[in-house]
């Protein structure tokens, strides 16, 4: 099963504009959370964004996927590094797990692929 992940992410984008709209409180405060969440501290921002994949797999979460794999591939992460990432996620996660680990390092390969040819 083919997922075009950046159109995925696209798409999401457009429909959390709404949130934004509609509750904008609520949604500053979760964007406030993640920039701390995601501010390199003890650990870095590419690990951070490499758990977060980990938790997007555990979670079965398509959004959460596309926007973490493309983040960890903006903050340096390697296929090696996912590869590991989405091995814990299996570990942790079981069988479901290993059907949106496949999903998670598509795309990744796909966010690689777009970046290296615009």
């Amino acid at each position: 099963m083919y997922k075009d992940w950046p159109h995925i992410a696209t798409d999401m984008s457009a429909l959390m504009k709404e949130l934004r709209v509609g509750a904008p409180d609520t949604m500053k405060a979760f964007g406030a959370m993640a920039q701390a969440a995601t501010a390199p501290k003890a650990l870095d921002t590419k690990t951070k964004e490499l758990i977060a994949l980990g938790i997007a797999v555990a979670t079965r979460c398509d959004p959460c996927i596309a926007f973490h794999a493309e983040s960890a591939r903006k903050h340096g992460a390697t296929r090696d590094e996912v590869m590991e990432t989405v091995g814990m996620a299996i570990y942790m996660g079981s069988g479901p797990a290993v059907m949106y680990a496949a999903q998670a390092v598509e795309a990744y390969d796909q966010y690689v692929a777009k970046n290296t040819t615009a």
